[in-house]
């Protein structure tokens, strides 16, 4: 499973525009694939060339690993390469792969135990001799999962190339999915400079599947109506002189329940409003409140998603909801984006805050 590619070359062979279409095209190459992943000849230009262009045309974001499984079988691995966003669409596409008698098809890098498998980046080993972890526990903060991991080798100077092979080893010991949801913040330091007692790298999928269990059990809540919430407004001066204004339901951040909706979606629409001192003329203003009403009647409170708000300014407009799960508001988002980016430019992210922390500023407003 040593090959990660995401290369961008000329679209081959007839267009990709459903998970059908795809499968239909790998299914008619995948003798010719299987044999160049078994003789580990012309990878790059029998394999990765053909099938990364394909993947690009129905779904910009998917990367993958290929290799043989055991001696007969080969196995094709996509990965969202840490981006949340886009675990829903390999899910699906993977779900909707036909039986291979030579192929294991596979959503998401999976779990090994750290033992089994051996990482070497630039000369630095990462196993359980070189890394470790321990845990914060914040008394604010009861149910974040601060996790430090250690590596003994660790130094200023190969700081990248360390935190690139730690993310990499947790990806492969935790699995992909449990290394990207399940840690809500990671730092990583010399195991000199640790301040609690260290724990084997091998017992963090355990606490990571503990807490989240009991995270999971002591949250349910949802706020079934917001139409009758209170909202803010604020007016703050940006570095550049122009006016940056905020609408926001100050009811939900004094919620006690925020940690039951830890994903935050932000959804970013660029205007032109260079000659509006960087906010929407009417008829901006008219499309930009469309798309927040068609993205709200999809992902309605009642169902676990929460609008806390909007930003507008310097051409820029933010939009920000607080879910209870990641997979509906990505592909919710990514319809809107696709269907309204003729009008205005849409791009949108997905990250976990539990506590709601990005708000901070307008929490301490009352």
């Amino acid at each position: 499973m040593n090959f990660l590619k995401n290369i961008f070359s000329p679209t081959l062979d007839e267009p990709i525009k459903s998970n059908e279409d795809f499968w239909n095209w790998f299914e008619r190459n995948e003798k010719k694939f299987h044999e160049v992943i078994k003789q580990h000849k012309n990878i790059d230009s029998d394999f990765f060339s053909k099938l990364s262009p394909k993947l690009d045309e129905l779904k910009d974001g998917i990367w993958f690993l290929a290799g043989m499984f055991d001696d007969n079988t080969a196995e094709l691995i996509l990965t969202p390469d840490g981006t949340i966003k886009n675990i829903v669409f390999i899910e699906e596409l993977i779900a909707a792969a036909p039986v291979l008698e030579n192929w294991k098809l596979t959503a998401l890098k999976p779990p090994s135990k750290i033992n089994e498998f051996a990482l070497d980046m630039e000369g630095y080993q990462f196993n359980e001799t070189t890394m470790s972890f321990y845990s914060i526990e914040h008394a604010d903060m009861p149910d974040e999962i601060d996790i430090v991991v250690t590596h003994k080798d660790l130094n200023e100077e190969n700081r990248t190339v360390i935190t690139n092979g730690v993310y990499l080893c947790l990806d492969n010991s935790l699995g992909e999915l449990n290394s990207i949801t399940l840690i809500d913040n990671l730092n990583i330091i010399n195991t000199s400079d640790a301040k609690q007692k260290l724990i084997p790298l091998e017992k963090l999928n355990a606490f990571l599947i503990w807490r989240e269990k009991e995270f999971i059990e002591k949250y349910d809540g949802k706020r079934p109506h917001t139409k009758d919430d209170n909202y803010s407004s604020f007016k703050d001066e940006l570095q550049n002189g122009l006016t940056l204004v905020s609408l926001i339901n100050t009811d939900l951040l004094k919620w006690d329940n925020k940690a039951s909706h830890p994903w935050f979606a932000m959804i970013k629409l660029k205007y032109d409003g260079s000659n509006n001192d960087g906010m929407p003329n009417q008829s901006i203003q008219t499309i930009l409140n469309n798309i927040e009403e068609k993205i709200m009647l999809e992902l309605k409170d009642s169902e676990g998603y929460l609008n806390i708000g909007r930003e507008t300014g310097d051409s820029l407009r933010e939009i920000y909801l607080m879910c209870s799960d990641f997979r509906k508001p990505s592909k919710v988002l990514y319809q809107i984006q696709l269907e309204h980016n003729q009008q205005v430019e849409i791009d949108f992210n997905i990250t976990k805050d539990k506590y709601w922390q990005y708000f901070s500023r307008y929490m301490n407003n009352y």
